[in-house]
């Protein structure tokens, strides 16, 4: 029955796109200054490198730059590439992948993906299987069209990075096809295939968003997307948003999106949030019949303690005290 799945799957996507997308290997690497690495290589199926801790300079098709940890990159077939570790140690996860329509080529690649490379003394790069036949003009763009179903195919260069809030999913999806591309568990070839397919998808979904976001950016579109995101928080403060939260709704990493607000407004993101809430928090205190302990979840806040520490620094008074003198003066 599993594998009648597995060959409903592959058909399935294979008829869609044309291609099956594949990991030949995937590898836990920790590279060391001394350890030796290859000057230059390049290989014909795409490479993906999650970066988990340090630091590493690559340098692609001429160009060099530094991938800093939490980083994924993706380096396109036949790209020369080499790299350095400007640290004391680097671990990274490696998977090599590509679009193949020979199903049959890329199941025996998938049994034979058992090995690493051990020895360590010796220069290596790229992977050490037998690579199945690729459709050489098969890129990440064609199965990225195939999930956002668009037709065109983008410009592309030698590599992608990709960073920031997306980097915790890619990681664990890449983590997940290491595990298990080197354990010997049933149903190994059906969750590859799961999990290959997961990964194309979110990948073509961060790269769509980031490109989305630096379009935005270079149009000067910066302001419309404040005001968006303030609308944002005013329709939602009271269910204890975040400022990430906010963001993400309009596409923009925190920082950037914070920059860009208090540029707009004169007032950072959190500070409006939390004006908000202290002002909606008044005008519940101002109803004599509404506990003090049941405003803080009211107004957004996670905990009454929170809640109270807020409303002494903003309002110079307790919200017990601020309800005393509302309450006062209403009577005079």
């Amino acid at each position: 029955m599993l594998d009648d799945l597995v060959t409903i799957l592959e058909n399935g996507v294979l008829s869609a796109t044309g291609v099956v997308p594949v990991v030949f290997e995937g590898i836990e690497h920790t590279l060391k200054k001394q350890t030796p690495v290859a000057k230059e290589s390049k290989h014909t199926s795409h490479e993906l490198l999650y970066l988990r801790r340090g630091r590493c300079e690559f340098t692609i098709d001429g160009k060099t730059f530094v991938l800093d940890k939490g980083s994924t990159l993706i380096i396109r077939p036949n790209a020369v590439h080499s790299v350095r570790i400007p640290g004391d140690t680097a671990e990274m996860f490696v998977l090599y992948f590509g679009f193949s329509k020979d199903i049959d080529s890329v199941n025996r690649s998938q049994m034979m993906s058992k090995t690493v490379v051990t020895d360590e003394t010796k220069p290596h790069s790229g992977p050490s299987v037998k690579v199945p036949a690729l459709l050489a003009q098969t890129s990440l763009e064609s199965f990225m069209n195939f999930v956002e179903g668009e037709d065109d195919e983008e410009n592309s260069s030698s590599y992608l990075i990709l960073s920031g809030k997306h980097q915790d999913t890619i990681r664990n999806i890449v983590e997940k096809i290491v595990i298990e591309n080197h354990e010997n568990q049933y149903s190994k070839e059906l969750m590859m295939e799961i999990l290959t397919i997961e990964l194309m998808v979110t990948l073509s979904r961060v790269i769509r968003q980031e490109w989305e976001e630096s379009l935005r950016v270079k149009n000067g579109k910066a302001r419309e997307l404040v005001f968006v995101a303030k609308d944002f928080i005013d329709q939602n403060f009271e269910r204890g948003i975040t400022i990430n939260e906010a963001a993400s709704y309009v596409y923009l990493s925190q920082g950037y999106f914070t920059r860009a607000f208090r540029d707009e407004l004169g007032i950072s993101p959190m500070k409006y949030l939390m004006q908000k809430r202290i002002e909606y928090a008044c005008e519940l205190l101002e109803d004599n019949e509404i506990k003090v302990s049941g405003i803080a979840s009211k107004a957004g806040f996670s905990s009454p303690q929170r809640f109270n520490v807020a409303f002494r620094k903003n309002m110079g008074m307790t919200p017990m005290e601020y309800r005393y003198e509302h309450l006062k003066k209403r009577e005079e």
